[in-house]
């Protein structure tokens, strides 16, 4: 199962920094401007061959001061409940804040392991006020510097002993994995409760080693999956202000986790900012998607207009990515409930079409000929050779070319493209890469 790391802290600490430095990203994120995009907050961190994801609390703070300290306590009460590890960042050279004691307060009281992490020790003196911090009763406060990468590498091998990395519960492997996801009030969980029906008995949880992402296997008119459910029963607090980021963090690991991503939109409202969120997500992780348009039901003029403009604005938000199938159903009647599980299956065995090398060269060479890539500085491109590379987790192919730098990102979309018209693969992601001949 995914492990998730969420950093927590208040404002101007570097969370952002860290969350670059863990990530390997430069993203243009670090500014002084409060609330800058919010796509980057969610990344993955690789050390010793260990693999956890990491996300950056603080790009979700609505900015008006008198919610704003509300707010974060909020954001760090989610985290505590979403992540398996906390990492509290401290300003060593402002010292414990009265937010300090607050946020020390609420992670004092989880049982998750916390890593109290003080910043900006950029030199040795400043080690020596890092001591300060043993007053928010958190234990050892490890000294870092984000932006110079002092002490990283010391608290990435902390975080990977306290993390445990062991397999996926009794899972098997070759069966589909499809996690339903959406706003809160889409309809998820009546979704899985149509899909699943009251005969329980056809249905076996395997809980994950996470704590409440469970595996419901499902095995009836000829589907056999597993259903990752994160939709576990627990109170909302109030997360009113903080809906998107408990949203997002909600949504991390059943995506993570699922091969296809059923992504469930409110017909009555059309795709929002959190829709948006979480299909990057999807996008992020490579994974299939189906979309669904829920509570079809509550729609007044359903004819085919109306289907169109919805599919079409669909895919204009998603672009550039649009070879995926729009499903529109409702869970409270059951309409066209099955029509998804088919699809999601379809989708699936996208992911594992296999094209023949003699066959894809034999499409795609003349098309490659006909429209070659621009030439650039009076230099010729010539791709001579494609071929799929076996045993990948998407549809993964290589053009073999001569000056393989100066294909551009246009044109790989071209060729992805072309291969989509030709072959069966909605839905899924593809990669394309230009390789050395």
């Amino acid at each position: 199962m995914g492990n998730l790391v969420a950093i927590v802290g208040r404002p101007n600490v570097g969370k952002s920094t860290l969350f670059n430095r863990l990530t390997k990203t430069r993203h243009a994120i670090v500014s002084d401007v409060a609330g800058t995009t919010r796509d980057r907050q969610y990344g993955k961190c690789e050390w010793n061959g260990k693999v956890f994801s990491v996300v950056d609390t603080g790009g979700w703070v609505v900015n008006s001061d008198d919610i704003f300290e509300e707010a974060i306590r909020d954001q760090v009460k989610i985290a505590t409940e979403e992540a398996d590890l906390v990492l509290f960042l401290v300003d060593v050279q402002t010292g414990v804040t009265d937010l300090d004691s607050d946020v020390a307060q609420i992670l004092r009281k989880t049982k998750l392991p916390v890593i109290l992490v003080s910043n900006k020790t950029d030199n040795n003196d400043q080690q020596y006020y890092a001591a300060d911090f043993y007053r928010l009763g958190l234990g050892e406060p490890i000294c870092v510097s984000a932006v110079s990468g002092f002490g990283t590498g010391d608290l990435l091998d902390m975080i990977i002993e306290k993390l445990s990395f062991d397999k996926k519960g009794e899972v098997e492997e070759n069966i589909p994995r499809f996690a339903v996801v959406g706003r809160p009030n889409v309809g998820k969980s009546s979704i899985i409760n149509a899909f699943i029906g009251e005969d329980r008995n056809i249905v076996t949880d395997v809980a994950g080693t996470t704590r409440d992402s469970i595996y419901t296997r499902y095995d009836k008119f000829g589907f056999d999956f597993y259903l990752v459910d994160t939709a576990g029963i627990r109170r909302k607090n109030k997360v009113s202000e903080n809906l998107e980021f408990y949203s997002v963090m909600r949504s991390i690991r059943a995506i993570e986790n699922s091969d296809v991503c059923i992504l469930m939109i409110d017909a009555t409202r059309g795709i929002e900012a959190q829709d948006m969120n979480i299909f990057q997500l999807i996008q992020k992780n490579r994974k299939s998607l189906v979309v669904v348009v829920n509570k079809w039901d509550l729609v007044e003029n359903k004819d085919q207009k109306v289907i169109d403009t919805f599919t079409s604005a669909i895919r204009e938000r998603m672009a550039p990515f649009v070879d995926f199938p729009i499903i529109f159903a409702s869970a409270l009647t059951k309409q066209r409930i099955f029509k998804v599980l088919e699809t999601a299956k379809e989708v699936y065995l996208n992911r594992k079409v296999r094209i023949g090398t003699s066959k894809i060269n034999e499409v795609m060479l003349p098309i490659i000929e006909a429209t070659p890539p621009p030439s650039i500085k009076g230099k010729y491109i010539k791709i001579k050779y494609c071929t799929q590379v076996p045993d990948t987790q998407i549809p993964t192919f290589v053009f073999y070319a001569n000056l393989p730098q100066y294909v551009k990102e246009q044109y790989k979309r071209f060729l992805e493209n072309q291969i989509r018209d030709h072959w069966t693969l909605t839905g899924t992601p593809i990669n394309i890469f230009i390789r050395q001949k």
